[in-house]
């Protein structure tokens, strides 16, 4: 990876934070959004790792997954995160209001716990990842 990429991801990641604490979105939205960040720093700490998440049936999951070895992410938020995945792929693509606004908070709030640790292992782990152009 390189600073530049890192630094993209970053950017999204922090897109995503702010849009899933936003007015005038249904709760459905806001957790997708939200998990979208999570994501997003999964892929960030392992290309930060040099791994890139192989796409195809499960790569959400395993990229997910391996947050518990690069940013020692709990077990039990990799499942509380698995539980949001489903919930996520109700509301994308099978009924409208599946979330609830607690849902949607907490996994906003999630979202900003691993993006902050995510900013702490990057600086700890690979400083010249952060390194601007």
């Amino acid at each position: 990876t390189s600073p530049d990429e890192i630094r993209r991801l970053l950017r999204v990641i922090e897109r995503d934070i702010r849009d899933s604490k936003a007015a005038g979105i249904s709760a459905d939205w806001k957790l997708a959004i939200a998990y979208n960040a999570i994501l997003q720093c999964s892929v960030a700490a392992l290309a930060a790792s040099g791994y890139r998440p192989v796409k195809g049936t499960g790569h959400h999951h395993y990229a997910i997954e391996s947050m518990q070895m690069t940013l020692g992410i709990s077990e039990n938020d990799v499942r509380t995160i698995g539980v949001f995945r489903k919930k996520r792929n109700i509301a994308d693509y099978e009924m409208a209001g599946a979330v609830s606004c607690g849902e949607a908070q907490e996994i906003a709030e999630l979202a900003e716990q691993i993006f902050n640790r995510l900013k702490g292992w990057l600086a700890e782990k690979h400083p010249d990842l952060l390194e601007t152009a």
